[in-house]
């Protein structure tokens, strides 16, 4: 969910000023909570602090800063919880008419930045997580062996080999 003051979104600038005076800019900071914000193996924690510039380049806005916070996960060697910073830098470009998938709408004399801001933490959670590059996986003490039973080898007993399978001992490989 994303959190409103009064019903307006809180990444939602007026820029009308910022376009009537080409070249100016204005600094944009707010400090939201998005909801949904994950991959598969990590995700926000907590709110996502906003600051950018926003610029007036024609009939397009240049918004350029960066988007900051925290995210969680598990490590994927040894599935301990990970929390780290998250440092998203953006530079994109709002217009009229936007290219898909390469900049944001300008609509009339209003930019949304969640899109944007939503993209950039996206791409910016890992897609495995390490919680140290020398982990070396899951300590032993904490995680018994899957299936508690002993290998048929190890008991000693051994069963007997499934004869369906007796003709590939025949094979010889040199």
């Amino acid at each position: 969910m994303t959190g409103r003051r009064g019903g307006r979104p809180p990444l939602l600038v007026e820029v009308a000023e910022l376009l009537r005076a080409q070249g100016s800019r204005r600094r944009f900071q707010q400090t939201v909570d998005l909801d949904g914000l994950h991959t598969t193996s990590a995700e926000v924690a907590g709110p996502l602090e906003v600051d950018v510039e926003l610029e007036a380049q024609g009939s397009q806005i240049i918004v350029d800063g960066a988007v900051r916070g925290r995210w969680r996960g598990e490590c994927r060697r040894c599935l301990d919880e990970v929390v780290a910073d998250l440092d998203a830098e953006v530079r994109e470009v709002f217009e009229p008419r936007p290219v898909d998938g390469e900049t944001y709408l300008l609509a009339g004399d209003e930019v949304d930045l969640e899109e944007m801001v939503r993209d950039a933490v996206l791409l910016t959670l890992p897609l495995a997580p390490l919680c140290a590059e020398e982990c070396s996986g899951p300590d032993p003490d904490r995680f018994s062996p899957v299936g508690n039973a002993p290998a048929d080898d190890e008991a000693g007993g051994g069963s007997a080999p499934d004869p369906r399978w007796a003709a590939l001992d025949q094979l010889d490989f040199d």
